[in-house]
């Protein structure tokens, strides 16, 4: 059986020790902790930056390095599995655990807890911050990072707890976020990373890709059962029915996350490519 290489990180020359049986390599290891330290870092199949992006971390989010290597990293996520490159320098220790999460779209790193500062850098939703405390500012909350520099207190949760049970609900707040290939934040989105971080922020972990979403995520449904949540899959496709008729997708024909007549987005799909492949209820 052939693995995904997408999900096993292994190599000719290297290989995680937990393949080691499963598969050939010159050498396996363990791996190293680290964190995301950067926003938003994109995930790549090779180590060279003209290659295309397969996903996307976020600030925070606990990886295994397997490898660094003249500035590229070779690493696992610890949320789904995804194995790729990503620059070394997008790496940070895994020292500081982190205690919360970012439940909005997008929010700003402010370097002191004051709106009135010039913002230092802005996190997607799903990105794991560190709190060390708490301010007030003219009424403002704001909680303290490790390194003195502040986050809007209303948009954050601590790890664990989940502003909504409604998936649909916090995938249609990414409504008009542009689309990204690859894209798994509020910043640029694409349809699997929209199905996938809308479950998570949920607290139910869902696999990266539509193949993967296709294949095992919740059960098979038949056509005539679509109901709100339930999700549509196409050879490279997937949305979320918002309800019954509407589909909540992000997707290259308007290039964001949006609405579309379910029967006019078939027919339109299918024009260019194929129509659905299959439909599964993710949450029973």
């Amino acid at each position: 059986m052939s693995l995904d290489r997408r999900l096993h990180a292994f190599r000719d020359d290297l290989a995680d020790k937990a393949l080691e049986g499963s598969v050939k390599a010159a050498r396996f290891v363990e791996g190293q902790p680290a964190r995301l330290g950067v926003p938003v870092a994109a995930l790549r199949p090779r180590p060279d930056a003209a290659s295309g992006i397969d996903t996307e971390l976020l600030f925070g989010e606990a990886v295994t390095v397997f490898d660094r290597d003249g500035g590229w990293a070779w690493v696992q996520a610890k949320s789904d599995g995804y194995v790729g490159y990503l620059p070394e320098s997008a790496l940070a220790s895994d020292a500081n655990q982190p205690t919360h999460h970012v439940i909005v779209p997008r929010t700003f790193v402010y370097p002191r807890p004051d709106l009135r500062f010039p913002v230092s850098a802005a996190l997607s939703m799903g990105s794991r911050i560190t709190v060390v405390g708490e301010a007030e500012t003219r009424g403002t909350r704001y909680l303290l990072l490790a390194d003195g520099r502040a986050v809007v207190a209303q948009h954050c949760l601590a790890l664990g707890d989940y502003a909504s049970d409604d998936y649909v609900a916090i995938a249609a707040r990414f409504l008009e976020t542009p689309y990204l290939w690859g894209g798994r934040s509020g910043f640029g989105i694409d349809c699997s990373g929209l199905v996938q971080l809308a479950l998570q922020m949920t607290g139910r972990p869902a696999p990266r890709d539509s193949d993967m979403q296709a294949a095992g995520l919740g059960a098979v449904i038949a056509r005539e059962e679509l109901r709100r949540g339930d999700l549509v899959f196409w050879k490279g496709h997937a949305g979320i029915m918002a309800d019954e008729r509407t589909l909540l997708h992000a997707n290259g024909h308007t290039m964001t996350v949006a609405l579309e007549d379910f029967e006019a987005a078939v027919q339109r799909i299918g024009w260019l490519y194929e129509y659905p492949t299959g439909y599964r209820r993710p949450v029973a």
